[in-house]
């Protein structure tokens, strides 16, 4: 049992790990997070607000109708702790804890869906209607949609989700 809780653990760490090149930040050694949405959501432009909204659940629904399918890293990986942490002011636990409370209290009928890599989430961004993700973004996908955030682009001056 102890050998598979093992290879459990490195199994995650190798699919959530990837290397860095310079490429990978900018100059001030920072770098974004980049909102990308499946191509039939409505908006072009989100607050940072609305996005926080989105992450806790209580935001479901799209403006122009159609359901909001969150899909966030898995734990240990730069784009969840950044979320997490910059972003919802949370550490893993408390978000882990805030949405079984949730789903508990029937407030929502599961928790965001689960992607390990930011491949995976363009692919299931693409195909799932209303499907939202963060990814790194030196891997943002030539054909994605990306919203803005607070009415800015990513790469342009002022965009709120860059860290170090």
């Amino acid at each position: 049992m102890q050998h598979i809780k093992v290879l459990l653990v490195f199994f995650l760490l190798c699919s959530a790990s990837k290397s860095f090149s310079e490429d990978d930040v900018n100059a001030d050694n920072k770098r974004s997070l980049v909102v990308i949405v499946n191509p039939t959501v409505p908006q072009d432009n989100i607050s940072t607000e609305d996005l926080r909204l989105i992450l806790l659940g209580d935001i479901r629904f799209w403006e122009g109708g159609g359901l909001v399918t969150l899909l966030i890293q898995a734990p240990v990986s730069w784009e969840r702790d950044t979320v997490l942490g910059e972003v919802m002011k949370m550490s893993e636990p408390q978000y882990r804890q805030f949405w079984i409370s949730k789903v508990f209290r029937t407030e929502a009928a599961s928790g965001p869906k689960v992607v390990l890599s930011n491949k995976m989430a363009e692919i299931l961004v693409s195909r799932i209607p209303g499907a939202i993700a963060f990814v790194d973004n030196a891997e943002v996908p030539p054909d994605a949609k990306v919203l803005k955030v607070d009415g800015i682009l990513p790469g342009d001056e002022g965009y709120p989700l860059v860290f170090k």
